[in-house]
């Protein structure tokens, strides 16, 4: 292993450990959880999937992807693929995409070296139809199959505030 791998492990698990402690402070938070992507890429066989607890079916969420990608990323955008199982066993299936530059080619979120975090929001004031279980399983529609250089991939629940 390189000192440059070394020095993104380290610093990627440092911007994790703060994610997470942040989250963790915020009573809002109903589900936080990210995953790491192989360093050879994302397959698009690789689903990333995420089992959440819905209590209150009358409470407003906002619901927010977490992306974490390399400045080399060669895309300013991200394509995924998002079936979501609800907890009477419907499914919906839907195309997001995850926008990480502006029209100068700037990269939005958070930098830190080269290594850029970003908090899409899916939905906001949403609510859960059903109490129970939902899975929500993503998988990347990039033309490039393993798609390099996104490095965690995660998902946010949060109370509304509204």
């Amino acid at each position: 292993m390189t000192t440059i791998q070394t020095h993104r492990k380290a610093i990627g698990v440092l911007f994790i450990s703060l994610f997470i402690a942040l989250s963790s402070c915020n009573t809002n938070v109903v589900y936080s959880k990210y995953d790491k992507i192989d360093e050879k890429g994302w397959k698009a066989s690789n689903k990333l999937n995420f089992e959440v607890e819905i209590a209150d079916s009358t409470q407003n969420h906002d619901v927010y992807l977490t992306i974490r990608h390399d400045d080399a990323y060669p895309f300013n955008n991200l394509f995924v693929f998002l079936t979501t199982t609800y907890p009477n066993g419907k499914q919906s299936v839907d195309t997001i995409e995850c926008v990480f530059a502006n029209e100068k080619g700037e990269w939005k979120g958070d930098g830190a070296g080269d290594l850029w975090d970003n908090k899409i929001a899916l939905k906001k004031n949403v609510k859960f139809p059903y109490k129970g279980k939902y899975q929500f399983s993503f998988e990347q529609g990039m033309r490039m199959d393993p798609l390099p250089l996104i490095l965690d991939f995660g998902m946010v629940i949060e109370k509304s505030e509204k």
